[in-house]
């Protein structure tokens, strides 16, 4: 494989493992994807192609959609490792929690702590 095919190949893969965050994000909102695309002003099947990974994702339409669903442009692209490699759910959560007070973040944690020890999943 010549380096033009090996970068193609990677290109494909960003943009599926993109389409497969951005798709997993609008269901973890509950969104449609009609309601999405009217957002964005495409149509239905541009956001289908894009979930796929069949269609480059323009920038503007990045912000957008990262707005949207209320995370970084980075979680989308893969650069936010952290954010990346957590699932939607704990994504959202973490983004919620970071605008709590300290106090209410301590008070949070203790909760988690406590579901973790009566779900078996640790010590407390």
């Amino acid at each position: 494989m010549n380096g033009m095919a090996i970068r193609q190949e990677n290109d494909e893969l960003e943009r599926k493992q993109l389409g497969d965050r951005l798709r997993e994000a609008r269901k973890y909102l509950g969104l449609k994807q009609d309601e999405v695309a009217t957002y964005l002003k495409i149509p239905r099947t541009a956001l289908t192609d894009i979930e796929s990974g069949q269609r480059r994702v323009e920038a503007i339409e990045l912000t957008r959609l990262a707005k949207l669903y209320r995370q970084s442009v980075g979680y989308f692209t893969g650069e936010d490792e952290a954010s990346a490699s957590l699932p939607a759910d704990v994504a959202h959560l973490a983004r919620r929690v970071a605008d709590l007070s300290a106090d209410d973040r301590a008070e949070l944690s203790r909760f988690a702590e406590y579901l973790r020890a009566r779900s078996g999943g640790g010590q407390v």
